[in-house]
């Protein structure tokens, strides 16, 4: 089983890599805002269009594209099969809403695949800041999203290990084991994995002098990032009044 590259930075020096994070977290809410209120099809091909011109001038490769496996097609079909009875219009329906969780997936994914993991905590903690002044803990909830963050690359590396290890060992039906303890041993062997990465990350943090240390960084927005935050407001606002 193949690892997507997912949440892991496209080594690049782009216009697009070279953004602050915090106006690529703020250019994906304002997409998927705009896209929760309007999921037109206009819409969501205006949103295609905003995605399309970074993924290019970021030279993202293809191959970073996760490749999903067939039961998720299968399941997608099923959802449409059972909108059927419904009539077109919920067929539609489904479709759109389909859609709309592609593109904002996309979106997110640009973050991941243009932006290094220790720049996204101190960029929140500084996009937070209003929210200090009623005495929101913003360092803390901006060191879980960067820990989480961290962790889910290497968990997705363990789990792939782990499937690995499952398919060398013999079939079940060859050692007459049940499947629910084959299930409980898996489960039981990923949660010893997570708890050893959370260990060594635990003692790397502190070893790199903390938590406090994953907040902060000199990195400040620039030019560029409010030509690039401006063009996604001012399209957004523009199709939305136009469409």
């Amino acid at each position: 089983m193949s690892v997507p590259v997912l949440l892991r930075q496209v080594p690049g020096d782009t216009v697009i890599h070279r953004l602050w994070a915090g106006t690529k977290l703020m250019c994906v809410a304002v997409i998927g805002l705009t896209l929760s209120l309007v999921p037109s099809w206009p819409m969501l091909g205006v949103g295609v269009a905003l995605l399309l011109l970074p993924t290019r001038l970021a030279r993202v490769p293809r191959g970073v594209v996760p490749r999903l496996p067939w039961w998720f097609w299968l399941v997608l079909l099923l959802g449409a099969a059972l909108s059927l009875p419904a009539g077109w219009g919920a067929v539609l329906v489904y479709l759109r809403l389909t859609a709309l969780g592609a593109v904002l997936l996309w979106a997110s994914l640009m973050v991941g695949w243009t932006t290094p993991l220790g720049e996204i905590a101190p960029a929140l903690a500084r996009l937070g800041t209003p929210l200090r002044w009623v005495r929101v803990p913003v360092d803390e909830w901006a060191v879980t999203v960067a820990l989480c963050l961290r962790s889910v690359p290497l968990l997705a590396e363990d789990l792939a290990v782990l499937y690995a290890a499952r398919r060398l060992r013999p079939s079940r039906r060859q050692t007459s084991t049940p499947l629910f303890e084959e299930v409980v041993d898996v489960l039981t062997a990923a949660m010893a994995v997570s708890s050893r990465r959370a260990g060594e990350l635990g003692v790397a943090i502190t070893a790199r002098g903390g938590t406090g240390q994953l907040t902060a960084h000199p990195a400040r927005p620039g030019r560029a990032d409010a030509v690039a935050l401006g063009v996604v407001i001012a399209v957004c606002l523009g199709s939305v009044l136009l469409l």
